[in-house]
Parts: C-alpha cells; sequence; structure tokens
C-alpha cells in the first residue's frame, strides 16, 4: 500500500508549482560551481515542466537524487540548503509530502544567510503561507502531520527536527 503522503499524480502536480515557488525564492544564495548550478537550474526546470504535466512522475523519480548531489558543492551552508530546497521539489514527482520539505530548507537556507535577522524566519514562513493557492492548501491538507506516519519524508527523520521540523510544524498549523 503506497504511503498517504504520496498524494495522487494530480495532487502532487499542484503542490510543486507552490513547492518549487519556495526553493526558487532561495536559489540565489546557492554559489557552486558551473556543473552543480547547471545541475540546479535542471532539477528546476524539471520540476516546472512535472507541474505543468509536460513530464512524468516516472521521468522525475529517477533523477530526484541529482539536486541532493549538487548541494554538496555548495560554499555556504545557506547555499547548501537552498540547493536542498531545490531537491525537495523536485522529489514531489515522487511523494507529495516532499513539498513541505522544499518549503522548510528553503526557511533554513533564509535562517542561515541572516543569522543577525530574528524575524527572517517568521517572514519566510508567512511569504510561504500566503503564496499558497486554495488548492494547494487543500492538497497539503491531505497530508498527516509531521512525525505520525513514518513511511515518508513526514515521519521522524531530518525533516521533523530543528528548523526544519519547526517550519513543516508551523505550516501544518496554519492551513486552516
Amino acid at each position: 500500500m503506497a504511503s498517504i503522503q504520496t498524494l495522487s499524480d494530480s495532487d502532487r502536480r499542484v503542490v510543486a508549482r507552490w513547492a518549487l515557488a519556495c526553493a526558487e525564492r532561495v536559489l540565489p544564495l546557492f554559489d557552486a560551481d558551473a556543473p552543480a548550478l547547471d545541475e540546479i537550474t535542471d532539477a528546476v526546470e524539471r520540476t516546472r515542466a512535472y507541474s505543468a504535466g509536460a513530464s512524468t512522475a516516472a521521468d522525475e523519480i529517477g533523477k530526484r537524487l541529482v539536486a541532493v548531489k549538487a548541494a554538496s558543492a555548495a560554499i555556504t551552508p545557506a547555499g547548501a540548503a537552498a540547493a536542498r530546497a531545490v531537491a525537495q521539489a523536485s522529489a514531489v514527482a515522487h511523494m507529495g509530502a516532499h513539498a513541505l520539505g522544499a518549503a522548510a530548507y528553503a526557511t533554513k537556507a533564509v535562517s542561515l544567510a541572516n543569522p543577525d535577522q530574528p524575524n527572517a524566519v517568521n517572514e519566510e514562513i508567512r511569504w510561504q503561507l500566503a503564496n499558497l493557492s486554495e488548492r494547494e492548501r487543500s492538497v497539503l491538507r491531505l497530508l498527516p502531520p509531521l512525525g505520525s506516519d513514518s513511511a515518508g519524508p513526514l515521519g521522524t527523520g531530518l525533516l521533523s527536527r530543528g528548523i526544519l521540523g519547526s517550519t513543516i510544524r508551523e505550516i501544518q498549523a496554519r492551513l486552516g
């Protein structure tokens, strides 16, 4: 049986748009060599194509780790978090819950890039919530609360801890 974190293909396409918007917002923080930049740019374009219906989940699933590997080429921690936001957005084709991971990593990138601005994280989360369509909100509400289902990214792993976990919990609490 598929995880409830997977969502239907049409629902994954819906939230891929928002996940990508969150990731693109912090993309200027990604600082790496040209090959890594090309891989991140390719992941952005593939995610956009998937969201628009111009690519299939099968096409994207095999390539979802390319952006993860590119993140290791980042020069700064904020750049690595920005690349991981792109990686999470591109993984939405595989499992819809990665949309929340994209938002969380974007928030982490903002936090790391602005250590002297305590309001930066709250402002980023406000922006993310304000840029959700009603359809995207309804799809994200289908996902289980963070930590309640172990069969996917919203389990008790990396996304449940630190700023990643607090971001996802805040977004889920405010989805209405």
